[in-house]
């Protein structure tokens, strides 16, 4: 199949970039779009021009680097994949494909399609973790945790952090990531001496990074490769005002 690619270039976060229109020839159509890319790299390079830089790593939807905005979505036109899980059999021969970063200010474009998405290292690192010392590692059977609760935190862990809830939000929100990292270790034994505050720190940071506030449209959980749950946002907000709850009762 003969495709045209319409592909955001930057040089970095200060220029003002634009769209270039590429030609990519003779593709199969059981390609993964990122070997799509790759084809279109190389005939770039062979000809000295600079190659398309995009984020990528494992190509196996566990990553969740491949961060492309396709054709006004995120991830493309396929639910619950990521990038490297959407073959080109999706599009039509002769088809023009549009190819963005993610839109974000807390997302600063470092270069072409590739974003900086250290601000959610930087949440997790305001307390999504568990400080607890446990001594030596317990046998899993010791710590009973009831079937649906494991099952809903283990739901909850698969996010992958990719952004494409952020992306998709008409806000920049980035409270389903949040929230669905909050939810993986509120609902576990382990994680509930710092249930609390960890939501407190964590919603914090969120805000100091400059992402936007949740409006409840749902798009982000259209749009998430691993169909993250919006209840996720309902548990978060419940942990954020029961920590200020508490924060006013002991002030009292």
């Amino acid at each position: 199949m003969n495709l045209t690619i319409k592909v955001w270039r930057q040089k970095n976060v200060q220029d003002k970039g634009g769209f270039k229109t590429y030609k990519a020839d003779n593709i199969a159509d059981d390609m993964s779009f990122l070997e799509m890319l790759d084809v279109v790299n190389e005939g770039l390079t062979k000809k000295g021009e600079d190659p398309i830089h995009f984020d990528h790593d494992c190509r196996e939807g566990i990553c969740g680097m491949c961060s492309l905005y396709i054709n006004g979505r995120p991830h493309g036109p396929k639910t619950a994949i990521t990038t490297c899980q959407l073959h080109m059999r999706s599009f039509n021969d002769g088809e023009t494909i549009t190819i963005e970063p993610w839109r974000s200010g807390a997302f600063p474009v470092i270069k072409d399609l590739a974003v900086d998405r250290t601000a959610f290292d930087r949440i997790q690192q305001a307390g999504g973790y568990v400080s607890v010392n446990t001594g030596g590692i317990p046998d899993a059977n010791e710590i009973p945790v009831p079937k649906p609760i494991a099952d809903e935190a283990f739901n909850s862990a698969t996010c992958i952090g990719c952004g494409a809830c952020v992306a998709a939000c008409k806000n920049g929100s980035a409270m389903l990531f949040v929230s669905a990292k909050i939810s993986q270790m509120a609902l576990l034994p382990q994680g509930q001496q710092e249930r609390y505050q960890r939501a407190q720190a964590m919603v914090n940071q969120m805000d100091t990074e400059g992402f936007g506030s949740c409006t409840n449209t749902g798009a982000c959980e259209v749009e998430c490769p691993k169909e993250i749950s919006l209840t996720n946002i309902a548990r978060m907000n419940r942990e954020y005002f029961t920590a200020k709850f508490f924060k006013e009762e002991e002030m009292h």
